[in-house]
């Protein structure tokens, strides 16, 4: 099992030849013989679980990247957590969450890429969460900024690339799942348009720089924070963006999604998602990024934008083994147009898109139940398969 999974990603290769302190821990799970990066995780100050990233994204073609999770634990909470884990597959797994942080990046083939830092603490036994994080590159991709029928389907070749970050703090109401927090978003980029003539040549449509800030509301009532089988949570956001803020654009976006994870039977998980999103403005002209879009998988990113914009999706997943799961998923979205004169959220059901696909996850940590694999989605105009850690929903 070791040496087929490390086949499996250049990110694990690296991971079983990591040096001297890597073969002072072991990859093989205890309680089932089985390959785990759990104790590698734990027990090694520079552990860390390397995430290949391998995109397929139809926006942005073909590219290759890793992000490096390291988990935060004092000796205390690691000896606590070694020992419920050798009491049962998931007991690690129900203790609260460790710190993490992620870094790294990616390029593709069209000459995006991005790079990464980012970092999620709790304090107080889970009282006060914190979330953050910086980043940055350059993106190309196509935009389809027409609602016209006949323009619709044409799109227009952009780059973007600059620098941003996000930074959120919640606090949880006294002995309930609820959290209340403030949030801030910033982000200075430049905007090409490559024109597309043959001529070679793109042309600069100006820099801008967007600041916001936001409240937010969040219940969280499920089992597991990196691969949940019970439980639901829901999140909403609202941010206003403004040049009192040290932004160049007076905007607003609200954001308000919930995952539900219902047991259906013994190792059968039946879950679904939901997400609106709105941005309202009397601005004409926005940075192209601001505009939401329908996040499925299998569709393109910013394929389909407005000012208002929702999903809907369900999942099932089976636990056909103690480390390993497959799932189907399937969902719809929709569109309103963008701009001052669109039609409003009532318009995104007149043009539903779906998306639909199948995918394997392995119990890559089981102290810390942290599943990875793959998921193959199609949808009406693309295809693409992609690296996940988690449900992906």
């Amino acid at each position: 099992m070791r040496r087929s999974l490390c086949q499996y990603s250049l990110g694990l290769s690296l991971a079983c030849g990591w040096g001297d302190f890597a073969h002072a821990s072991s990859f093989t799970d205890p309680l089932d013989g089985q390959f785990d990066m759990g104790e590698y995780l734990a027990e090694n100050a520079y552990g860390f679980l390397p995430i290949p990233v391998i995109i397929t994204e139809p926006a942005v073609g073909y590219g290759f990247g890793v992000v490096g999770m390291f988990l935060h634990e004092s000796e205390a909470q690691k000896e606590q957590r070694r020992k419920v884990a050798l009491q049962s597959l998931d007991g690690g797994a129900q203790l609260i969450p460790p710190a993490v942080t992620v870094a790294g990046g990616a390029m593709t083939e069209n000459g995006t890429w991005f790079a990464l830092i980012g970092h999620r603490r709790v304090w107080k036994q889970d009282s006060i969460r914190y979330l953050g994080g910086v980043g940055f590159g350059s993106a190309i991709m196509q935009f389809y900024p027409f609602s016209h029928d006949a323009l619709k389907d044409q799109g227009v070749e952009l780059e973007t690339k600059g620098f941003g970050g996000i930074q959120k703090l919640q606090f949880r109401m006294p002995d309930t799942s609820l959290f209340i927090g403030v949030q801030q978003f910033y982000a200075d980029s430049e905007v090409t348009l490559n024109s597309g003539f043959g001529n070679g040549n793109s042309y600069s449509l100006g820099k801008t720089k967007s600041s916001g800030l936001g409240v937010n509301l969040e219940y969280d009532a499920k089992n597991s924070l990196f691969y949940p089988t019970s439980g639901w949570d829901f999140n909403a956001e609202y941010l206003w963006f403004r040049e009192g803020f040290g932004g160049d654009n007076n905007y607003e976006t609200f954001l308000a999604s919930s995952r539900v994870y219902l047991p259906i039977a013994s190792h059968w998980t039946l879950a679904f998602a939901a997400k609106y999103n709105a941005l309202t403005s009397n601005e004409s002209r926005l940075p192209p990024l601001a505009y939401p879009d329908i996040n499925l998988r299998g569709i393109a990113a910013n394929r389909y934008q407005g000012n208002h914009t929702s999903s809907y999706q369900s999942q099932l997943m089976w636990q056909f083994t103690p480390r390993w799961s497959v799932s189907v998923f399937g969902g719809v979205g929709g569109n309103s147009g963008i701009g001052v004169a669109n039609d409003g959220a009532r318009s995104m059901f007149d043009d539903m898109h779906w998306a639909y696909g199948t995918g394997f996850r392995y119990l890559i940590a089981r102290r810390y139940g942290i599943h990875s694999g793959i998921d193959i989605a199609f949808s009406e105009e693309d295809s693409a398969f992609y690296f996940n850690v988690g449900t992906g929903l």
